[in-house]
Parts: structure tokens; sequence; C-alpha cells
């Protein structure tokens, strides 16, 4: 008699987990032996952190293979996200909250004696980028997980990410980020996946059986590419997309017969060269061994993602016609814009593709953002650095830029300038491939980050390209997920809103304006102060911990945190402060109610004028902080090294936000974002979305100040003089002696000379032409401030009106209007 076979089991099924507190605390001790060989008595704060953040990823992977299951089994069209950088943030909170279970791990590890606060903040943050760009890709991830959107995200994995800040006697110390040296729980490392990534050599033309000729690339170093998996869960969703990170490694690690013979360095010479690639995010690139460094880096990352992508690709099909189909490639900036060629190099050479076809296939892959309006920002490279590390790709770009001026030229007939400006290669002083060129050139579609980036866009950097492809500009203004800023960053305010207007306006934030009425229902505005007023004691507490000055939480907290640079004009926000504090000591500021002024931010390490500016927030602090005139109405103190971990104590606990980069030079910022979505006012001038930002809130919530982009640029074409302004503003004169005093100097009365001189003479981002508005604003901000009643009101209508900022509404618009991407949702 026949048995009957037995049901194949789902293998999920082994992977499933209970969310209990019991649950979770029995699999933290699991874990605990199993994984990392300690008992509990012995176990150290960072064992019960792996341990916990195992037994969150275990929960995780059931959701990760699901979708990958389903979107290779359904052939799903897939967004591939090409960025350098990624500010991912610490994981266990944003899991624990996407995944619904942050109370039942609390109360697991409490049962264990423990914190979870504790374990969360031991956390060491992956400092994969450098600030905006990194952190927007981070967000997007989140989004595209949120919106089940079939994604993966590719990019370097730094052995050391950006550098630790220290302050030493008021100066930026850069240490050494060493966020894998307790080991990284999140990812899943896949040796047995390696890509070989060519440097150098020659090439030649070769014969083919039909009788027709080919490229042959001959490399003179070979490095190769390993990949290490993060998953990316979406909120509430079963969808799981993973984050790509490639590590290079040498095609051969060890060199024996060096060994053998004591020559011990050259035995693993190769080895550090090549690790080197992946070693720093963004080596110093002053001198040339650092920028041939950084290219080595972009060539890298985008020959292994396209590599991996075509694996993928052809898992499923036998030819490349529907590669363009199958995949839409966001090119985050210029860095990856070297994708293009190299796609071009991988199908003509490596698959034998007719040019055509392949420029077909490419041109209808990739679309371009681009975040920058500064013209010294958009990335070129020295021909002679470039053609010797690439010499194929040098080859492909030269044919595609010959093709490319054809068309232009039979689009606009005797017009050698604008032939000139269009040409993929700048001839000026020294030859350099422009890569803005490149991607524009092999995109189907261009965006700006912001409505205000797009039109000077369109009207300066990118202008001749607007002209000739009008149809591939679009805008997409950035947007921030409300799933790490509010949820995870600010539980106290995010369960109030909940409270009053139910949980939909996690993801569909567009649900925050029913909080409108609110602002007048005087009981809901006192439970909105009192969420701020414990949001800023804890910020105070951290703020004495970690730097010694002792800040009042009654006080208004100002807050300019960012990447420091010149044209975000951190040092207008000090000019102001020490007018500030000598009309204090005048007695001309008896209204002024109690301020703290809080920075926070890094400089480039190579940046000399903002170190200096850190420095100046320094001794414009020594100076307020120890003067007993003074210490009851201001205070002022800098958050050493801020990233996203910091970031989620201090926007919760902003009351003004500093958004005053000069206008037309910041491309849309997130952070003002986060800052109004956190119940934070603005200051800040018409640059970057603060234009949208004013327009959603209403401008009467708006502390407007300074000159607008097409002023900026009148003063520019007119002869700007700023010593005109100090002429016509003794204060302001004044305040600019205080930068040689001894008071801020000590003995060395020139410390500040160089940026006294540039604001002088050349006064490069007008701080000086904005003061007098920006201290007309900020003396309306402090007495509207006194007015609790008004400004909770406006407080509130600025969360209520933040829903058009959402990651969430970017990508759609993204995956409506240029990716051209459908949701696909997966199921347990």
């Amino acid at each position: 008699m026949s048995r009957k076979p037995s049901p194949v089991p789902d293998l999920l099924d082994a992977l499933h987990y209970e969310n209990s507190a019991r649950a979770i605390r029995r699999d933290i001790i699991s874990n605990l032996l199993t994984n990392l060989a300690k008992f509990p008595k012995v176990a150290t704060k960072n064992d019960y952190y792996l341990a916990l953040a195992y037994a969150v990823r275990d929960r995780l992977m059931r959701r990760w293979i699901q979708s990958a299951k389903t979107y290779f089994l359904k052939g799903s069209r897939t967004v591939i996200y090409l960025s350098a950088e990624y500010l991912m943030g610490p994981q266990l909170g944003n899991n624990l909250v996407n995944l619904g279970i942050y109370e039942q791990a609390r109360r697991a590890v409490r049962d264990l004696g423990l914190s979870l606060e504790t374990l969360l903040e031991h956390e060491e943050e992956p400092g994969l980028g450098n600030g905006g760009l990194g952190r927007l890709a981070a967000c997007y991830m989140d989004s595209l997980a949120t919106k089940c959107i079939p994604a993966i995200g590719y990019g370097i994995r730094y052995e050391f990410g950006i550098f630790d800040q220290a302050i030493e006697n008021g100066w930026q110390v850069e240490k050494t980020d060493k966020w894998l040296r307790f080991g990284n729980p999140w990812e899943i490392a896949h040796p047995e996946i390696r890509y070989a990534v060519g440097f150098g050599g020659s090439t030649r033309m070769v014969g083919d059986n039909n009788g027709g000729f080919s490229v042959a690339w001959t490399p003179d170093r070979i490095i190769l590419g390993t990949p290490f998996d993060t998953p990316v869960l979406g909120y509430e969703v079963e969808n799981a997309n993973v984050l790509r990170l490639w590590r290079a490694q040498a095609a051969e690690s060890f060199d024996f017969e060096a060994f053998n013979v004591g020559d011990y360095y050259r035995a693993v010479e190769q080895m550090v060269a090549s690790e080197n690639i992946t070693k720093v995010l963004y080596p110093n690139d002053e001198p040339e061994v650092g920028r041939k460094l950084r290219l080595m880096q972009q060539a890298f990352f985008v020959s292994c993602s396209l590599q991996d992508m075509l694996r993928i690709y052809f898992q499923r099909e036998k030819n490349l016609a529907g590669f363009s189909k199958k995949f839409a490639v966001q090119l985050n900036d210029t860095h990856p814009a070297l994708a293009v060629a190299e796609l071009m190099r991988l199908m003509v050479d490596v698959y034998k593709a007719d040019w055509e076809s392949a420029w077909d296939i490419t041109k209808n892959t990739f679309a371009f953002t681009n975040h920058t309006l500064l013209p010294e920002a958009l990335e070129t490279w020295p021909m002679r650095i470039f053609e010797t590390l690439l010499p194929r790709h040098t080859e492909i770009i030269y044919e595609i830029n010959r093709r490319f001026l054809d068309s232009v030229s039979i689009a606009f007939p005797d017009d050698p300038a604008r032939i000139e400006r269009l040409s993929l290669f700048e001839e000026d002083h020294e030859k350099r491939i422009r890569m803005a060129h490149l991607a524009c050139v092999g995109s189907y579609a261009i965006n700006g980050v912001a409505q205000l980036h797009t039109r000077l866009l369109k009207k300066t950097v990118l202008s001749d390209f607007y002209e000739l492809y009008p149809e591939k500009f679009s805008n997409k203004t950035n947007g921030v997920t409300p799933r790490r800023f509010m949820l995870l960053a600010n539980p106290y305010l995010s369960a109030l809103i909940t409270d009053a207007i139910g949980d939909g306006w996690v993801c569909d934030m567009d649900r925050l304006q029913e909080l409108e009425p609110f602002a007048q229902d005087a009981a809901f505005c006192e439970r909105w102060r009192k969420v701020k007023l414990a949001c800023k004691r804890k910020l105070a507490q951290k703020a004495a911990d970690e730097t010694g000055v002792k800040i009042d939480p009654e006080s208004l907290f100002d807050v300019h945190v960012k990447r420091i640079h010149e044209y975000k004009r951190q040092h207008l926000n000090v000019l102001h402060i020490l007018g500030l504090y000598s009309r204090i000591k005048q007695g001309l500021e008896k209204d002024a109610p109690p301020r703290t002024f809080i920075f926070g931010g890094k400089s480039a390490p190579g940046y000399f004028m903002a170190k200096l500016i850190i420095k100046l927030i320094h001794s414009a602090a020594d100076l307020v902080n120890r003067d007993p005139e003074t210490a009851h109405l201001l205070k002022v103190v800098f958050l050493p090294d801020f990233n996203v971990k910091k970031a989620q104590d201090i926007y919760p606990a902003a009351e003004l936000s500093e958004q005053i980069s000069t206008a037309g030079k910041e491309a849309s910022g997130t952070g003002n974002m986060k800052f109004s979505l956190n119940g934070a006012l603005t200051i800040g001038t018409l640059d970057g979305a603060n234009v949208e930002i004013r327009q959603a809130v209403g401008k009467e919530n708006f502390f407007l100040f300074g000159l607008t982009a097409e002023e900026v640029a009148m003063h520019l074409e007119q002869g700007y003089r700023p010593r005109d302004i100090l002429a016509q503003n003794p204060e302001l004169s004044s305040i600019l002696e205080m930068l040689g005093s001894a008071a801020l100097c000590g003995s060395n009365r020139d410390l500040f000379r160089p940026l006294y001189d540039s604001l002088v003479s050349k006064d490069p981002y007008f701080v000086l032409a904005d003061y007098p508005s920006y201290a007309d604003k900020q003396r309306e901000a402090g007495k509207t401030w006194t007015d609790k009643e008004c400004w909770t009101q406006m407080s509130i209508l600025n969360t209520a009106r933040m829903g058009f900022f959402s990651s969430d509404r970017a990508i759609d618009q993204y995956c409506d209007e240029i990716w051209k991407v459908k949701p696909v949702k997966v199921k347990l």
C-alpha cells in the first residue's frame, strides 16, 4: 500500500519567532550562550547589546528571505540606489520600531536587570556618510521598504567612517571612527560572491571569428569586491529590502615567496594596498594619492554593483534586452556617475553587445539626482589620473562624447561655445572629465531636490543641458522619515499626536494636518509644552554630561546643528551672539528672554576656515558662559561629534531652528524638515527647501530674513562692497572688532584674523549684508517666544503642516514620475 507523500514544509516556518517579552528574553539568553559563549553573570554590556541585536535580526530574517523570494518569483522591477554615502544611524531602535516590538523588548531587557536605553546608547553608529547626502539615502531606503518597493541600495563598507570629532582647546580634532571594533550584528557577509575590478594596464584591438574587432583591456591590477548585506525593514509591512555594501580585497592576499625570503612587508603589500580602497570614507584628496584613491573607490563600487545586477538579471533572463526594464538605477549625486561608462564597458566588452544597443539600454537605465549648486562641487577628474587608472573607461567616454557632441552640433549648428560648455571634457588649464555631464548625457531623468534648487539648476550649472533636454528635468523635493525622526526620536510627542488623531500619520504624514484644530485647544497646548520641556531636560542633562556646561531647560533653545561650512554661516550666528552679549552688557536688552545657543557639526579635516569657525564658537562660549552679568540670560554650548544618534536627542528639544545659509547655496537641506516636524520654528533665508517649508507652515509661522538668491546674484553683478555695510552699521563694526579682542583671542590677537579679513574684504557668503535683518528677526523670535500660548500654537502648526516633507511622498514621486515602478507587497 503506497503512502501519501508528506507535504513539503515551508522552510520559512523555521524562522518563525514569537514577539512576546518572554520569548525575546529567552532568545537574548540563548544568544548569550550559543553565539557569544557567555553566561549572564560574566556578560558585558556589549554582550547583551549583541544578544538583543541578534534576537531582533532573527525576527527580520523571515521577512527578508520572503521578500527576496517574492521579488525573484515575480521578476519584480527593482529600484537600485547607487550612493557613496549611507548614514543609516543606529539600527537596534529603528528595527524595534518597525517590527512593532519596542515595548516588548524594553520589558524583556528590564526583566534581565538592564535598561533598553542603555543598550541603545551603547550601539556604535556606522558613520558611512558625511551629512545630508548619506542621511537622505537612509531615509529613502526606509521609505522604499515601507512603501513595498523592491530595492537594493549599493555602497561602500568603509572600515573607518567619518571621523569621530573631539574638541581640544576649542579646536576640532579628528579621531578614528572604529565602528566595527565590537562587530556589526546587522550585516551578513557573502564571501562566496566576488567580483573582479581592474585598474591601469592597457587596451588593444582583437579580432573575432566573424571578421569584426573588439577591445580587450588588460589591467595591471585586480581588486576583488565582496558584499556585506544589511536588511532594511519597512514599517508595519512584511517587506524588507537590502543594503549591500562592498569591501575590497586583494586577488592574492599573501605572497609566500616574499615571506619565505624574509620580505615580510612585500608578503602582504597587495592585501594592504587593495583593502585601502574601502578603508576610509572620503580620503583626503588634497594630495594626488588621495585623489587616485577616491576615484578608485568610485570605480570599485559601481563596477561591483553593476556586475552584481547583471548576475541577478541573468538568473531569469537570457539576453540584455530587458535590463532597463528590470532595473531603475538612481545616481545619488556625481560619485556613482562612472556607472554610465562601466555599464557600457560590461555590455560591449564582456557581453559583446553592439554599441547602439548598449547605449540604448544604458540611457534608459540611469536617472541622476544633482545635489549642489556650487560649481566647484561638481566633480571633475584630471585626465592624467583618470586615463592612467581607467584606460578603457577613458576610451568609452571619448566615444560617448563624440557621438553626443555630433547630436549637439545638429541641434545647435554654428555654436562652438555651446559645444565647449556641454562637452564631457573640460579643456581649461588641465584637461578634466566632467562627471555631472556624463551623468546628464547617460541618464533619462535629471532632478533637483527642492523647487528653488531645481529652478537654479536650469538657470545656472546645468542650463545648457536643460535647453538641450528639457523633458529630462524635474524637481523631487527631499523628505525625511517620520519613523526615525518622530516615532523613535520623539516618542512622547508621537504618543501625544497619536492620542489626538490616531496613528495613521506614521505612514501618511498628510494626516498631521488633523492636528491644526488642536492648536486652539488649551489643554492640548499645555501637554505639548510639557512634552517639549521633557525633551529639553533630557538634552540639557546630556549636554552637561558631555561638555560640563549647565544649560537651563526653561530657556529658549536656539539650535544650529549641521555640517560646518562658510555658506551655512555658523559665523553669522556667532556674530549675533556677540552682539546680543554686548547689548545685554550695555543694558540695552532688558526684555531679552533667557536663551541657550546650541551648536553641533563637523568640519572637513582640511577646511581651515570651517575649523576656525568651530574655534570661534568655543571662544564665544567661554566669554559668554563665564560672565556672571549675562549667565542668567545667555549660554552657548557646542555638542561634539554630531551624528544621527545625537540628532535624535537634539531635534525634539529644539525650539528655534537655524537655517541661515546664503540664499542660492543650499540644495535643499533635510535638517530643516526634521526640526519643523518636531515642532521647532525656523529662522531662515529663502534657500533650499526653506522656501517650501515657509509656504507650507505659513509665513506667519516662519522668521524670514536676508537676501534672496536673485538679490545675491544682483549684488555680485553690481559689485558687493562689505566695507560699505560696516560704514553704515557702527554696532556691526564693533562686533567685528571683537574678533581681535583679548576676550576672544587671548594673547593671540590674530587668531581670527583670516575670518575677519574674509568678511571685511570679500564676505563671499553675504554675512554682513544679512546681519541687520537677521538680528531684527532674532529679536522678534525672542519676543514671540515669551508669549507661550502664541509660540505653542505656532509650534503645533509647524508640525501639522509638514506632511509634504515625508520621504514617503518623495519616494512616491520618484516611483510614479521617474522609476515607473509599482509596489510589491510581501506576505508571510
